[in-house]
């Protein structure tokens, strides 16, 4: 068991249970935040191991909240995987620039994105896909 914790910071509620149903398979930990605003209370309040990151969401985009996650000190640390819907051309460079550690296309698949999670927290890559791709 991981123990690790992740912050999902997505404003769709549908695709936050999907990550909580995916996360919570492998044995993370998660917790929520809804849009750019709460993101970054919730960070600072939760510590996370990692952050995975929607760009569309109210109060703050996502790299406005990259840009204020990097300028803190205790949350700088922290690797973010942004996730979009946006268009990986035009978004991509930018959240690496701006921060973010990876970038995956919604729909993600699971299997790619667990691996992502395991190398960026420092885990062995065992990785179980048990909910449905989105």
């Amino acid at each position: 068991m991981s123990g690790k914790k992740i912050l999902v910071i997505e404003d769709d509620r549908d695709v936050r249970l999907g990550y909580h149903v995916l996360l919570k398979a492998n044995h993370y930990d998660t917790c929520f935040a809804e849009d750019g605003m709460s993101a970054l209370a919730e960070a600072r309040k939760q510590q996370p191991d990692l952050i995975i990151l929607d760009l569309g969401l109210p109060a703050g985009d996502g790299f406005v909240v990259l840009d204020r996650l990097g300028a803190m000190t205790r949350l700088a640390v922290i690797p973010v995987i942004v996730v979009s819907g946006r268009d990986v051309h035009a978004n991509k460079q930018r959240a690496l620039s701006a921060g973010a550690k990876a970038f995956v296309q919604k729909p993600w698949d699971d299997t790619e994105l667990l691996t992502l999670i395991a190398q960026l927290t420092g885990q062995a890559g065992a990785v179980s896909s048990a909910a449905p791709a989105h």
